[in-house]
């Protein structure tokens, strides 16, 4: 029994030395630590449309040195670092809604519930930047807010314009100023715990049947 102990105790170190050296920020799909200015921020999607948003970041506190100019040229996604000029750049990759205006509202948050992934627990306070609809047929949604502290927003883009009045014509983008870009998401944390654990059992049951069989074979001979 200690020897199977053992065993299963060395498996489960060389599991978990696997899975968390492997997994570096930029194998799971967040930004590189030098800019490139041909990529784009992330990947955001609703039922019904998808769009590859590109979030830039201009500072307004202290000089601009070397260092500031290279975070100008950084995109980002849904977390920002700090408050100041924001830019925003939204690729359509849907090209029927190239021929359809879009509108654009930049709001600020209150998060009044307890679950930061249900719109509904949020209430707008005031629109901080609001572009009239019009048609964007190269394919690029451009916009820009003077965030002036951190908190909770919403990019809603109002396809169809003036007759986005359903909820399906108005695709909320939420981001959130004051935090750590470099972090992981929740749900992929929660995705890379619960693939570690299974594989951890599936590695543990296993090596206990091998184990049990060769004994078993044992007290046959």
């Amino acid at each position: 029994m200690k020897n199977i102990n053992r065993i299963i105790w060395l498996f489960s170190l060389l599991v978990f030395s696997a899975l968390f050296s492997g997994c570096n920020k930029e194998q799971l799909g967040t930004q590189p630590q030098i800019p490139d200015l041909n990529s784009v921020g992330c990947l955001i999607t609703n039922d019904f449309y998808a769009v590859h948003l590109s979030v830039y970041v201009k500072t307004t506190a202290g000089k601009q040195d070397a260092n500031d100019r290279a975070a100008l040229l950084r995109p980002f996604c849904q977390e920002l670092p700090t408050p100041g000029k924001v830019f925003f750049a939204a690729d359509l990759i849907d090209r029927d809604i190239r021929k359809t205006p879009i509108g654009i509202r930049i709001v600020e948050l209150e998060f009044i519930g307890t679950d930061e992934e249900k719109p509904e627990d949020f209430k707008e306070l005031r629109v901080l930047s609001e572009v009239p609809p019009k048609m964007y047929t190269k394919g690029v949604v451009e916009a820009q807010a003077d965030i002036d502290k951190n908190g909770y927003y919403a990019l809603f883009l109002l396809i169809g314009g003036e007759e986005a009045i359903s909820d399906e014509d108005k695709m909320r983008i939420p981001f959130h100023v004051g935090g750590d870009p470099d972090a992981l998401p929740k749900k992929t944390l929660m995705l890379i715990g619960g693939g570690a654990v299974l594989l951890l059992c599936l590695i543990i049951a296993g090596v206990v049947w091998f184990l049990k069989k060769r004994k078993v074979k044992g007290g046959h001979q």
